[in-house]
């Protein structure tokens, strides 16, 4: 009993012939691995078939389980609407995971179903599997905008309700691969398209589940991935588990990466606990990160974690010639004569997990010193920012904090005048005025720097704003 054999799966819809219409023939290689998964699951004549789908319902902070007994779909939006299913929820071990997910701290459970419909991303599986075998009930999960951590947790508590309802499961994660392959598909190109797909397949293909927490989000942003969290999520279901891995299939044709892997478990394998030496590896990177902070960065972690905790903000004092900073809980931080004896604005920037948790900053000065400017902007950063929810207390361990120290802004003519690895750029118009940080690792063109900070200001670009440039010194 327990989770069976798990598979990688893509979810094209011209894979289905009635949509297809021949066109199928493009991609037979992943037709053909389809195929022979569906006769793998028929063989193993699971109880219950789970199926993470990034189509599916899908928040930021909660992973939904679809409820009910009983869900339909078809591909009429495909053309095809002929097709159809009707598929029988497996009520029990929907329950069971909502429970264990609760006890573990995970978000998750069947609240806020906006669309009860199939979604194409469990579909086109289940469309060679139920020519095979319909033998089963399912379980349809959505992803989430949390973690990959999460999502690894998430297949833990998914391994461990199957495993107490004494089925027999088969997991598949529907995903396809990066969006950006070629200059004439329906995304066009980016250099990190074929990497990605080039580094999954690899990843995924030899059962390396613990390199897929390297994955860093602007990574799978640039590749323009699809299915990466469904794949963590399945990692977690062999969590201490020793697992034969194949792949079957890989191809590209239209600018979408498509692969297909299997794998079954052998085993019981304690070293093969990828969250735990993931997290272990992640704790040792914050000790070093922590002690090569300098007093800029200290302050503004004594500020988040003092709000955080005690609702209060650190206090400056004087000490002896200097000024000192002190917590709520005593601590004590000696300030530098340049932070204290001299104005500017701030950033404060807060990133938990290699995700932004918050960014506040001012372009001007509007306290009497650097320090105090980081105090306010950590706050407001950690609390105010509307983007996110105020910071806990249990998430200060894996925060990892930015402070930039910005120049005095200075008018310039034309967007000639900006480097985006050297230059921060504010856009006005009126009294709209959006602003964008030097040297972040997303943008990567002059013109896409302007139209980020336009946006962040409510401004067209085509409404010819002014601009503006500034340095900063980036403290981490």
């Amino acid at each position: 009993m327990g989770i069976q054999a798990a598979f990688m799966l893509p979810h094209p819809p011209l894979a289905v012939h009635e949509i297809g219409k021949g066109g199928e023939a493009e991609i037979k290689k992943t037709i053909s691995a389809y195929n022979d998964v569906a006769d793998q699951i028929a063989g193993i004549k699971p109880g219950t078939i789970i199926v993470s789908s990034p189509h599916a319902v899908m928040y930021a902070d909660y992973f939904h389980i679809s409820p009910g007994t009983e869900a339909a779909g078809g591909f009429g939006r495909f053309g095809a609407p002929h097709v159809s299913f009707l598929q029988e929820y497996d009520m029990n071990l929907v329950r069971s995971i909502c429970l264990r997910a609760e006890r573990a701290g995970i978000p998750a459970g069947v609240l806020g179903e906006k669309d009860k419909t199939l979604d194409h991303g469990v579909m086109v599986p289940l469309y060679f599997v139920n020519k095979k075998y319909t033998g089963y009930k399912l379980v349809r999960i959505g992803l989430s905008g949390l973690s990959l951590q999460e999502h690894y947790r998430m297949g833990i508590c998914i391994k461990e309700a199957v495993e107490k309802e004494g089925i027999n499961a088969v997991y598949i994660a529907s995903g396809d691969l990066s969006h950006k392959l070629k200059a004439d598909g329906p995304y066009g190109f980016n250099p990190s398209g074929p990497e990605y797909d080039k580094k999954i397949m690899d990843v995924m293909g030899a059962g390396r589940f613990g390199e897929l927490f390297s994955f860093s989000p602007s990574f799978c942003d640039e590749a323009a991935e699809c299915g990466h969290r469904s794949f963590v999520m399945m990692a977690g279901v062999f969590d201490c588990t020793e697992v034969k891995a194949s792949c079957l299939s890989y191809e590209g044709p239209f600018g979408v990466g498509y692969g297909v892997c299997s794998f079954y478990p052998e085993g019981s394998n304690p070293s093969r606990n990828f969250l735990r030496r993931y997290e272990e590896l992640r704790c040792n990177e914050m000790d070093k990160i922590r002690k090569a902070e300098d007093a800029y960065v200290k302050l503004a972690r004594m500020t988040v974690e003092s709000h955080a905790l005690y609702g209060k903000k650190p206090v400056l004092e004087a000490a002896g010639e200097g000024i000192r900073a002190v917590a709520p809980d005593g601590t004590e931080l000696l300030l530098p004569s340049e932070m204290t004896g001299r104005q500017a604005g701030v950033f404060v920037s807060l990133h938990k997990e290699d995700d932004l948790r918050g960014c506040i900053g001012t372009t001007a000065p509007c306290t009497n010193s650097i320090a105090e400017e980081i105090i306010n902007n950590a706050v407001s950063a950690s609390a105010d920012d509307p983007r996110f929810n105020p910071v806990e207390g249990s998430e200060l361990d894996k925060i990892v904090y930015n402070v930039d120290v910005l120049t005095e802004p200075e008018l310039i003519e034309s967007p000639d005048f900006l480097d985006v690895k050297r230059y921060g750029v504010i856009c006005f118009k009126g009294n709209r005025r959006g602003l964008l940080l030097p040297d972040l690792d997303s943008v990567t063109s002059v013109r896409q720097q302007i139209e980020i900070a336009c946006r962040k200001g409510g401004i067209n670009p085509d409404e010819n704003p002014g601009l503006m440039r500034f340095e900063v010194v980036r403290h981490k």
